[in-house]
């Protein structure tokens, strides 16, 4: 499956619009996850804190807890980062090693980066940040073009509870 199915969508494309306008009105982007169970229709918002890597780690345990309570189906991720520009993409281990982040690196371009992890599968999109007109508060971002991803890694993955029907056959629980 390649594309995000229309349920989460309709969840989701809102809330991508609501980050945009914030950047729009000149405010900045705060880290924040959507937790989200679509049976019961309730979605819960997790303000994420990002300052160091163990309130990062703090806030990627918040989330799971939260997504076990409510027996999530869906997360929502969406924050600031930095990236890399497409035709750099290809140079990541080269940059990492010679400047130690992408953050201290030349190429580094501001992003928001957009993560739905569901069932059936995990989607992700980093879209440029760009001034929005002349201001130099007010920024803006294009559509997010997710991609179906299935090797990532890392603490804002794998968030989801498994469920007895995700296991696999004989595994212990």
């Amino acid at each position: 499956m390649s594309t995000i199915p229309t349920a989460y969508r309709n969840i989701i494309d809102p809330l991508v619009g609501v980050a945009r306008n914030i950047l729009e009105d000149g405010e900045q982007l705060v880290p924040v996850a959507f937790v989200g169970n679509l049976t019961t229709g309730e979605t819960h918002q997790v303000m994420m804190n990002a300052a160091s890597e163990q309130t990062k780690d703090d806030s990627a345990f918040l989330i799971r807890q939260l997504a076990a309570i409510h027996q999530a189906d869906f997360i929502f991720v969406i924050m600031d980062a930095w990236g890399l520009p497409r035709d750099k993409v290809h140079r990541y281990k080269e940059i990492l090693e010679r400047y130690g982040s992408i953050g201290a690196s030349p190429y580094r371009i501001d992003v928001v980066s957009f993560s739905l992890e569901t069932r059936h599968g995990l989607w992700l999109a980093q879209v440029p940040v760009k001034p929005k007109g002349a201001s130099k508060k007010r920024r803006t971002f294009g559509e997010p073009e997710y991609q179906h991803s299935t090797e990532v890694q890392g603490r804002f993955v794998d968030l989801l509870p498994v469920k007895d029907s995700d296991a696999r056959p004989g595994a212990l629980h």
